[in-house]
């Protein structure tokens, strides 16, 4: 019987471990990967080399859920504070979480990235939502230097009273 329950425990152990492994965190480096936008060209990290880097992994039926948080970011790179040489926000559409056809999520996405002058990709088999631990049916938001060290990460709605010390973060972390 101990056999039987300490085989069951380790087996769990197992499964568990590499998901929550690879959870990513404030602090600890985010591990990389690659998608494609619309048009079918790839782009991993490596591809904004150099500058702070703001993810908005969505569900495509979750697009509007940080527009707010998305408006005050383009309004602070409108303003000046952020810029094109350090900083590069994007969009990775998690299009495993949601019932929408590709052709709508990319049209979707087409918007958003004319609204935001930005690169939209797709995660069509959730890859980084697994990889990252990041949460399914919503907007995760994630800030990483250019060391690719996460600096903020929140999964789902940024509250209303964290959305200017995250900008102001992400300004910050242009200069280090």
């Amino acid at each position: 019987m101990k056999k039987i329950i300490l085989l069951l425990v380790a087996t769990i152990f197992l499964l568990v471990t590499p998901v929550v492994a690879g959870e990513l965190k404030v602090g600890t480096k985010a591990s990389d990967w690659s998608f494609v936008d619309s048009d079918k060209k790839e782009f991993t990290m490596e591809s904004w080399t150099g500058k702070v880097l703001m993810i908005n992994y969505v569900d495509p039926d979750e697009s509007d859920l940080n527009e707010h948080f998305n408006d005050a970011m383009k309004k602070a790179k409108d303003d000046g504070r952020l810029n094109s040489e350090n900083y590069k926000g994007i969009g990775i559409a998690d299009c495993a979480a949601t019932w929408k056809p590709n052709f709508a999520i990319r049209a979707i996405a087409g918007k958003k990235a004319k609204k935001f002058k930005t690169v939209i990709l797709f995660d069509y088999k959730a890859v980084l939502r697994t990889a990252w631990g990041l949460k399914k049916d919503t907007s995760n938001i994630i800030i990483l230097d250019k060391n690719r060290i996460c600096r903020a990460i929140v999964r789902g709605r940024v509250p209303d009273d964290q959305v200017a010390p995250l900008i102001q973060l992400t300004v910050d972390l242009q200069s280090k």
